[in-house]
């Protein structure tokens, strides 16, 4: 299993999300009882008024160098598990460079 999957043009990302972490950062792989793999991310802010959901989608926006309108909450409002869209990031280009950086984030375990 992998934290990423394709849906038409865009790209789907399983995250597992510590907010109020000291710092910010994306890396390493929980695997849930069912098996699923998500990725590791920890922002500062707080689970507070969608505070920490934010935090995460632009960081994720940086590190991808995406732009962050076109990086959406898909599901997991209130829950550490979330599924973001990444609009475009499917299509064949964008999915090679996005791909490669996702996979050393999985690698930072």
């Amino acid at each position: 299993m992998t934290v990423w999957s394709l849906d038409g043009a865009d790209l789907l990302l399983a995250v597992r999300l510590t907010p109020g972490a000291a710092r910010e950062d994306i890396g390493g792989v929980w695997t849930d009882e069912k098996g699923a793999q998500w990725l590791g991310a920890r922002v500062r802010a707080v689970p507070e008024k969608g505070r920490a959901n934010t935090a995460l989608i632009a960081l994720l926006a940086k590190r991808l160098d995406w732009p962050r309108s076109a990086i959406s909450l898909e599901s997991g409002d209130t829950n550490r598990l979330k599924r973001l869209r990444i609009e475009g990031g499917g299509e064949p280009l964008p999915l090679a460079g996005l791909s490669a950086i996702i996979r050393k984030w999985v690698e930072a375990s």
